[in-house]
């Protein structure tokens, strides 16, 4: 009984987060943490992926250049998710 309770009660708590979030994205809000990638970060790991070069090499040659990370190297996940994005659009604009 207390299981079904528990289970009631987190899906509750995870309607009114998401309902949260949009209402925050409709204000204008962004969610998330500030972003740690730029333009030049963007051509570096470009050149450096057109080497042939692996997520986790190209990782460790970029730096960011802003925020409270300043002088730390991207995660291989946020290069991945930088070349994905820019893959996209590239695509979108080359199809219309």
């Amino acid at each position: 009984m207390l299981a079904a309770m528990s289970g009631m009660e987190r899906e509750y708590i995870r309607d009114r987060t998401l309902e949260g979030h949009e209402s925050a994205r409709k204000r204008g809000k962004t969610i998330g943490g500030a972003g740690v990638t730029d333009d030049a970060m963007l051509s570096m790991a470009l050149h450096l992926r057109d080497q042939e070069m692996s997520l986790r090499d190209i990782a460790k040659r970029l730096v960011i250049t802003t925020g409270a990370k300043q002088g730390q190297h991207p995660s291989p996940a946020t290069v991945m998710r930088m070349l994905r994005e820019y893959d996209e659009r590239t695509t979108a604009a080359l199809a219309t």
